[in-house]
């Protein structure tokens, strides 16, 4: 068995959608800003068709741990050089919620290993994420406040 994240891509003529399960927050954001393409009641939860691409790369623009990306199928190659024009890190924290790291980043493990995030990476700062030092939205079960 595998310990590779889980990745899965939902794909049309022109856009690609990428959504890593294991970086969601649960912040229902997608959803609810676009519940005819995000719906997680539906098999597959997305839907590409269900709205203009330009709707979609918005609504994923406001995912805030980064669990949903997206490329233009025509560009993805030049994803790797996107992701080197990020200069600086920037950390927000959430109220009541993750801090999420924008930028590059290494993440040293306990057993050494490391692990490279680009873009957008939720951190647990409750305690209760069953998948540390990531976000797993448990601060919403357990009411952190800050």
């Amino acid at each position: 068995m595998s310990d590779r994240p889980i990745v899965k891509k939902y794909t049309d003529q022109d856009i690609t959608v990428v959504w890593k399960p294991n970086l969601c927050i649960h912040s229902e954001k997608c959803f609810h800003g676009l519940p005819e393409v995000f719906n997680p009641q539906n098999r597959p939860w997305i839907n590409i068709d269900g709205a203009k691409n330009e709707q979609i790369t918005e609504q994923i623009k406001q995912c805030p741990s980064g669990a949903l990306s997206f490329y233009f199928n025509n560009e993805e190659g030049d994803q790797a050089e996107e992701d080197n024009k990020l200069e600086r890190t920037q950390i927000e924290l959430l109220k009541h919620g993750p801090m999420i790291v924008h930028g590059h980043l290494s993440i040293k493990g306990l057993d050494g290993t490391i692990e490279h995030k680009s873009g957008k990476t939720a951190l647990c700062r409750c305690g209760a994420s069953d998948n540390k030092p990531f976000c797993d939205g448990s601060h919403n079960k357990v009411g952190f406040t800050d």
